[in-house]
């Protein structure tokens, strides 16, 4: 099998702030992957928090050309044969891997996983920024998505007065993500109030390895769904100490086939499952579309905030992003 990669740069429609960082763009690397006639496709979106770039990922694609073999089908083999780094490049890898299959099978992928093609709506991110203005733009999405997430995490002590600034304009279902920006003593504060407001969720509230973790996840009203905490496979069993559920990232976990043994375990510890994204474009969201119907929550929204998705194919039906019905992702390099 041949490799080539390429960066990309996405704009986004608007500025995307969360508690510790704001975005106007986001710089990804494509990767194709060509086997005879065929060629799969897929996307890393390095993730800076963890030291990844879009050059480490295309020196670890370069690296990892030369271990691939002949054989699309060994996907365990090829797996176990990449460095055990740059997750983000892993999960393109393993996404150009999973559509070449399904074009060599001539099924979509999530017939080749064994799972439905619809899973639950995806919620629209609002990022953090006043109370007025987040309630500003919940009005705008509210006929399109059937649920919201609230960036959270403004240390302003407004981040109760954003949800119910968010809720006075909308019945619709509420998640919030503090990205690791609360103390115990803020989450024990604001968690009863977020619960009085109708919030589904809290995602990620304390720093990631918090030691009182576990003594918050015994004290919320809310159930708490871990990011920054949950990784890999090796992750989930901590986690059910200190949570309720896990958000899975395929930028984060290496790709789908960690991911879905990710769901697997947290089912059988009695865990929620969400799959997340990053900013990514319609080839970055296609692998974890294809799984959705394995997780209780969906938030694949990356896509949707760019100026102009690169990638199209992914349909946005009553919430709910639908992977293509074409053989493997259905989403390629315009």
């Amino acid at each position: 099998m041949e490799l080539r990669a390429w960066r990309v740069t996405l704009e986004l429609a608007e500025t995307f702030r969360i508690s510790r960082e704001a975005q106007d763009r986001a710089e990804v690397v494509q990767v194709e992957l060509r086997h005879g006639h065929l060629a799969g496709y897929g996307e890393a979106a390095p993730v800076e928090r963890y030291g990844q770039s879009a050059g480490s990922a295309l020196a670890y694609l370069k690296e990892a050309a030369t271990l691939l073999g002949d054989d699309p089908w060994a996907l365990e083999e090829i797996h176990a044969r990449l460095p055990d780094r740059e997750p983000a490049a892993r999960a393109a890898i393993d996404a150009a891997l999973h559509d070449l299959c399904g074009k060599l099978a001539s099924v979509p992928v999530y017939r080749l996983l064994g799972l439905r093609r619809a899973g639950p709506p995806t919620s629209w991110t609002i990022g953090l920024g006043d109370p007025d203005e987040m309630a500003r733009k919940a009005e705008r999405q509210a006929g399109r998505f059937r649920r919201l997430k609230l960036k959270l995490g403004g240390r302003d002590g407004l981040d109760v007065e954003r949800v119910r600034a968010v809720r006075r304009v909308t019945a619709l279902p509420l998640r919030v993500d503090v990205n690791e920006y609360w103390s115990l003593e803020e989450a024990l504060d604001f968690l009863p109030q977020l619960a009085r407001l109708g919030v589904e969720y809290c995602e990620q509230p304390l720093p990631a390895g918090h030691p009182a973790g576990a003594e918050l996840k015994r004290r919320s009203p809310l159930p708490i769904y871990l990011d920054e905490d949950c990784h890999v496979l090796a992750d989930v069993a901590a986690c059910a100490k200190i949570g309720h559920g896990i958000v899975i990232k395929l930028a984060k976990s290496g790709g789908l086939r960690e991911a879905l043994r990710m769901a697997a375990a947290a089912r059988a510890l009695g865990l929620g499952v969400m799959v997340g994204c990053m900013v990514e474009s319609g080839l970055g969201i296609a692998p974890a579309a294809h799984m959705a119907s394995a997780c209780d929550y969906v938030d694949l929204d990356g896509n949707l905030l760019l100026a102009r998705d690169p990638c199209p194919g992914l349909e946005l039906v009553d919430g709910v992003q639908l992977p293509p019905l074409a053989p493997g992702l259905g989403v390629a390099p315009a």
